[in-house]
């Protein structure tokens, strides 16, 4: 599993992995049914604290993204399409409103902030 942590983030480390493995949920890069690695590899694997890796789990778990088979491991849940529609909007939306306090902050119109966003957007 491909879990980049950065020390320099605000964001804890728990966080981090929490929202790494719901963006690979959403886009489908795992997908319902795979087993994610054990707590303790995952920690062994990035380095970290098995109490950090417990308390990503937990929260997929509560979010709904992963289900634990004791004794089994913990595996990806089938998502119901519309809240994960829900999860990637919500995504977007964090990432807006960054973008619209950047570009206030530089004097950036709207009229310009949306060029934008439709120059990006139609660049694939």
């Amino acid at each position: 599993m491909n879990i980049l942590i950065s020390n320099s983030s605000d964001r804890p480390i728990y966080e981090q992995i929490t929202t790494q493995i719901k963006q690979m949920i959403i886009s489908g890069e795992i997908s319902a049914g795979d087993q994610l690695p054990s707590m303790r590899m995952l920690a062994k694997e990035l380095r970290i604290s098995v109490i950090t890796t417990k308390r990503a789990y937990e929260d997929l778990e509560r979010d709904g993204f992963i289900y634990t088979v004791m004794g089994k491991g913990s595996f990806i849940a089938n998502k119901n399409m519309e809240f994960v529609r829900e999860e990637q909007l919500r995504v977007v939306e964090e990432h807006m409103n960054m973008a619209v306090k950047g570009a206030k902050a530089g004097g950036i119109s709207l009229d310009e902030l949306q060029e934008i966003m439709k120059l990006i957007y139609e660049e694939e």
